[in-house]
């Protein structure tokens, strides 16, 4: 028996299977968003997402570890495109401002594409605090080209300061990113007064305080 094929070259059973998959990823990220990684289980992210099996998790993504992979992997793709036309534009610039700015509006931008509400900061805020699925977010991210470029400058154009301040300057501007777009969503999501009217001006005050950060004037020992 010959399948039926659509006209984009897929069957009926493989949209089904991208249709679920689809399902599973945005149920599970808005559920370890709201109630933390460890609060949530597959067999409830299966349920959530209207899947009859309880192994439907298991089924199509595999470990825990594998889920959240995938979500993030998810997201990655318009984050980097957008960070890559930033990083086009910013080509030649010797203005730090210019390099932070290709960290944040990317992330920002996608999150104000995706309307109201989101969870992907949220997420991202949850990832955070565990080392081991930091790690993954870590590896999806600097797996991107654009990312990298960004940081190369950065450093490049850094005021000189010892290396552990660097990597410690570098871990705080992370946090920053995540979350302060987390506690905007989360605001928005619940209908509370942001600071902030739109992404795009919390990008801008982001911008402003990381370039601070980065930026600011190293205190020795001596200074203590």
């Amino acid at each position: 028996m010959v399948a039926v094929v659509t006209d984009v070259g897929r069957t009926p059973r493989a949209e089904q299977v991208g249709a679920t998959r689809l399902q599973i990823l945005t149920t599970a990220e808005r559920l370890f968003a709201e109630q933390g990684l460890y609060a949530v289980s597959n067999r409830q992210i299966s349920a959530a997402a209207g899947q009859g099996n309880n192994a439907a998790v298991g089924y199509h993504f595999g470990t825990k570890a594998d889920l959240v992979r995938a979500i993030v992997r998810r997201r990655t793709p318009r984050i980097e495109s957008l960070r890559q036309e930033m990083v086009t534009a910013a080509a030649g610039s010797r203005d730090v401002r210019d390099w932070v700015a290709c960290l944040v509006r990317p992330v920002t931008a996608h999150l104000a594409s995706l309307g109201d509400p989101t969870w992907f900061a949220r997420f991202s805020a949850q990832i955070m605090t565990d080392p081991a699925f930091r790690e993954i977010m870590a590896e999806e991210a600097l797996a991107e080209p654009s990312l990298r470029e960004v940081l190369v400058n950065l450093y490049e154009f850094a005021p000189d300061m010892p290396a552990d301040v660097r990597e410690d300057r570098g871990n705080m501007i992370r946090h920053l990113i995540v979350h302060v777009c987390a506690e905007r969503e989360r605001s928005l999501a619940e209908g509370a007064a942001t600071p902030r009217s739109t992404w795009d001006e919390a990008a801008t005050g982001l911008i402003d305080a990381i370039t601070g950060l980065w930026t600011a004037p190293c205190t020795g020992d001596s200074g203590r």
